[in-house]
């Protein structure tokens, strides 16, 4: 590959990050998400190193680089698999900063070739303080501490996920909706 091919090749990879992100704000429905823009999205190879990434909110990214290797290696993968995570002891930040993980397959669907990853800041995430930053001791009074959870398994949502994470509010299920949507972009 010369550098032209390279260059252009960078550009490409960068793009659906920019593109995933612009469907995350366009369908997002928090102002943290829509007019904050606090989210970033970005490319992984299959071993969960860091490939390319938008110019979005960096410090997400630097927890996730970390964190993708234990987080995607660890599980058997098959296409239209949605990971959600929020787990600030798996490569998360705080409980608002919810991310979701995708496989992406090569076209023949034999092959993991690479994943993508969104990270977007929820305002409610089931914390009895109003924006999920209360004054606390211990983890769970934060909000709901979501482990590595399918939320979408061969393409169906699992609805026993979504109703965990979902403490009643259509803001909360319409962003996750949105993070989908943008990983489904990507894919």
């Amino acid at each position: 590959m010369n550098a032209i091919e390279l260059k252009l090749f960078a550009s490409r990879v960068a793009s659906i990050c920019d593109e995933m992100g612009l469907v995350l704000k366009r369908t997002a429905f928090s102002p943290n998400i829509k007019d904050r823009l606090d989210f970033s999205c970005a490319l992984f190879g299959p071993d969960g190193q860091l490939f390319a990434q938008a110019a979005h909110i960096p410090v997400h990214l630097g927890s996730m680089a970390f964190a993708m290797g234990d987080l995607v290696c660890k599980r058997p993968w098959q296409a239209g698999d949605m990971l959600v995570v929020n787990d600030p002891y798996l490569g998360g930040t705080h409980l608002p900063d919810v991310t979701l993980i995708a496989p992406v397959f090569s076209g023949a669907g034999e092959r993991l070739i690479g994943f993508v990853a969104n990270r977007a800041h929820h305002a409610n995430i089931g914390c009895d303080t109003p924006g999920s930053m209360p004054v606390s001791q211990h983890l769970e009074e934060e909000g709901i501490v979501i482990p590595p959870t399918l939320l979408f398994a061969g393409g169906e949502l699992q609805q026993q996920c979504l109703r965990l994470l979902e403490p009643d509010t259509a803001e909360l299920s319409g962003d996750f909706a949105a993070q989908a949507g943008s990983n489904q972009v990507g894919v």
